[in-house]
């Protein structure tokens, strides 16, 4: 029998070295017993292995998901990756194998891997420790898996300007404004306790709380785990939903909130990485226009919520003035994710590829699929990509329907956000004026739809 023994838990580099060179030397996995570091037990002597001799291929998928998976807290991981490795050797192609009970059980290791790292990036609350330029901020989680390494760059890069440090049981890591350190974890003793900014979060969480995102079996599962209590709004959830729960939508409710539950954990591009959250989209099941935006800004990002921001208040004003109320429309964005390069403390918009819009269609075309509204109104090029499958000018084709392939009805105008980069006054008002004519159109493309009924 071999002992392995690897430095860490999330030692990926020692096992990736003793699982080739146990693999070169034909060592079969059912003679492998794989433990972590640990001084005060006494390690079994590991029978010598010969210099590795020669060189095979495994995917690169394989790698990729051997580095998310060994964060997974099960000890059996580093054997069942192991095992995996040595199958691949003669059947190169295993992974595309779903079925296989060590293909299922490893992708479903990565998957609560980046789950649990998506939760970290959401839940995370930072308490202020100090006042003015001395102030420090602290967070205290409790991860399902060793996902701290992997998930802090993130927060390096949300929060660039001011010093944290993010205290977990396994591994605290901390930010000076420059690099990423980390330091062994700590007690729960030692989580930062109330600060002034605590009602602040509260008020924010019962100003964005939805009662369409409300699913009460779903929120009690992952109310049990310990992250919950270190939230807090977490004391408000339960009130708001006794308050709000009257206010549910009732009809077909279930199939949006399925789309929205599924898109939080779309790892379909790179987008999802540097976002706060998945911004889905909003409005009744039974709306008859649906608005379809380009992508969620720095307001919806931090929300969660579509059109929340300045380019939100141009499109309420302008819905207003066309006769169209915004609460009875369903409000989306061709990107879920929020895409930008930091500046300072700024966050520039950066405007989606065409592979992005490409990875992101097949939500815009499952919210079409549940809403089955009677006209789609694209805004911005990115939109009117997304909504027609391929690029389409905007005026060329705006001011007027046109039939879809499947039978929508869509209209194109420009988005929001455009009159607002407008730098002439008398520009921004004619072009206003415009949009409030196309939203027009869309009024009187529903009244008519209405009458035909």
């Amino acid at each position: 029998m071999h002992h392995i023994t690897l430095d860490s838990e999330t030692d990926f580099d020692g096992w990736r070295q003793a699982a080739r060179a146990l693999a070169l030397n034909d060592v079969k996995p059912s003679d492998v017993s794989w433990r972590v570091a640990a001084p005060e037990l006494f390690a079994p002597t590991a029978p010598p292995l010969e210099p590795p001799q020669g060189t095979f291929n495994v995917p690169a998928r394989f790698v990729e998901l051997a580095e998310v998976a060994i964060l997974h807290r099960s000890p059996e991981r580093f054997a069942l990756l192991y095992r995996l490795l040595w199958r691949l050797r003669t059947h190169h192609d295993l992974l595309e194998l779903a079925t296989d009970a060590d293909v299922a059980e490893i992708t479903a290791m990565a998957k609560a891997v980046r789950g649990d790292e998506h939760r970290m990036h959401v839940l995370v609350r930072f308490r202020e420790i100090g006042r003015e330029q001395k102030s420090h901020f602290v967070a205290w989680f409790e991860p399902e898996h060793y996902i701290v390494e992997l998930a802090a760059p993130f927060f390096a890069r949300r929060f660039a300007d001011m010093p944290w440090s993010i205290l977990t049981p396994d591994l605290c890591a901390h930010w000076d404004g420059h690099v990423i350190s980390f330091t062994p974890g700590v007690g729960r003793s030692e989580a930062p306790g109330a600060d002034r900014l605590e009602e602040t979060w509260r008020r924010y969480y019962a100003s964005i709380f939805s009662p369409a995102r409300l699913k009460v079996q779903t929120m009690q599962k992952e109310m049990s785990r310990n992250y919950w209590r270190n939230l807090p709004e977490a004391s408000s959830i339960k009130p708001l939903a006794s308050d709000k729960a009257s206010e549910m939508p009732r009809k077909h409710a279930d199939d949006l909130e399925t789309l929205r539950e599924e898109a939080a954990d779309c790892r379909a591009c790179h987008l999802y990485k540097n976002a706060t959250q998945t911004v889905f989209g909003e409005g009744r099941q039974t709306a008859r226009i649906m608005l379809v935006g380009e992508q969620p800004g720095d307001k919806e990002d931090l929300a969660g919520k579509p059109f929340v921001g300045p380019a939100g208040q141009m499109l309420d004003r302008a819905l207003e003035e066309a006769g169209i109320d915004r609460r009875t429309v369903y409000v989306t964005n061709a990107v879920k994710h929020f895409k930008f390069v930091p500046r300072g403390k700024i966050r520039l918009h950066q405007k989606p590829n065409t592979p992005e819009i490409k990875a992101c269609r097949q939500w815009y075309e499952r919210e079409l699929a549940a809403i089955k509204p009677d006209l789609v109104v694209a805004m911005g090029a990115t939109a009117a990509q997304s909504v027609f499958g391929k690029i389409t000018p905007i005026n060329k084709n705006r001011g007027r329907a046109i039939d879809l392939d499947d039978g929508t009805r869509a209209l194109v105008t420009v988005h929001p956000s455009y009159l607002l980069r407008l730098p002439d006054a008398d520009a921004k008002a004619r072009e206003y004026r415009r949009f409030v004519h196309d939203l027009k159109i869309a009024a009187d493309v529903l009244r008519k739809s209405a009458h035909a009924a």
